[in-house]
């Protein structure tokens, strides 16, 4: 049944939200600030300032919304290779392993179809974590609500054609390695056990990160570009000027602090998820 698939993906992602945001918050304020003169600096400011407060600033939005995005990407993943290698998860459990192109191209459907509902909520994520004071938005609801006065519509999908840039091929990565290194961890005939999901979910999420963040940095300052930042035509406008002020270098930074997150946060997401699938699925004796 896919509603026990995007209800597993709504609960695991929901965990896995909430493990990573306070470092999420510094990635997002080392992108999309040049004030910052690196992670402990951006570190100290931060508490200085805001104190712990500071660190889950647009959690509550995220937490709130994250089922969904989460849902569907597991979900549109799942169904997605049941239907190209024409199978079952219970067969998948079984050995019958996909290939790594069906992995691949269930994994960009993914992305691709998480992109339409995950823009607007990462937006205001965004806009929350990369405020320093509450001048401008005042929660989740107050900055939709600015950002429909002051931009339109059009102003919630800021970003989106970076965020679909960075995310349907990545999410084609994020599973390959996943199912690479829980089959490596697994031996021939038996299920995978809680330290091959946990080093697997770790893997894939470092993996995809390493690829993800030079768009991750584009998305970040077109979502900011409107909320006081810099403003920007569009992706190849802003990679330009990025490049032009601060060199190659620009488009990695977040990449130590999204590695670091990426490991416990994707390891505790898959975990959950295996675990609720195999409480939804039992395995065939």
């Amino acid at each position: 049944m896919p509603l026990l698939e995007f209800l597993a993906g709504s609960i695991s992602g929901a965990l896995g939200l909430a493990v990573g945001h306070p470092v999420d918050t510094v990635k997002v304020r080392l992108q999309a600030h040049s004030a910052y003169k690196g992670i402990f600096h951006c570190i100290a400011k931060t508490y200085s300032a805001e104190g712990l407060h500071g660190f889950f600033k647009g959690m509550a939005f995220p937490v709130m919304t994250t089922g969904i995005n989460n849902s569907i990407i597991f979900g549109s993943y799942s169904n997605a290779l049941d239907y190209l290698t024409q199978s079952q998860l219970s067969d998948r459990n079984q050995g019958k392993d996909p290939s790594a192109a069906h992995v691949f191209a269930a994994g960009c459907f993914s992305g691709f179809v998480q992109v339409f509902v995950c823009v607007p909520i990462d937006l205001v994520k965004v806009r929350l974590q990369g405020q320093t004071t509450t001048a401008r938005y005042r929660g989740p609801v107050h900055c939709v609500a600015t950002i429909l006065k002051e931009e339109g519509p059009r102003g919630l999908f800021r970003g989106g054609l970076a965020l679909a840039m960075r995310d349907i091929p990545c999410f084609g990565l994020y599973f390959l390695p996943y199912e690479v290194t829980r089959k490596a961890l697994t031996e021939s005939g038996k299920e995978p056990g809680t330290f091959a999901i946990l080093m697997a979910g770790g893997v894939a999420g470092v993996v995809t990160w390493a690829f993800a963040t030079p768009m991750d940095v584009v998305k970040a300052r077109l979502q900011m570009s409107g909320a006081g930042g810099r403003e920007y035509s569009g992706v190849l406008h802003c990679m330009r000027v990025s490049f032009r002020e601060e060199g190659v270098r620009v488009f990695f930074k977040g990449l130590t602090l999204n590695s670091l997150r990426a490991f416990p946060v994707n390891a505790v997401t898959f975990l959950t998820y295996e675990s609720l699938m195999k409480l939804f699925y039992p395995p065939k004796r």
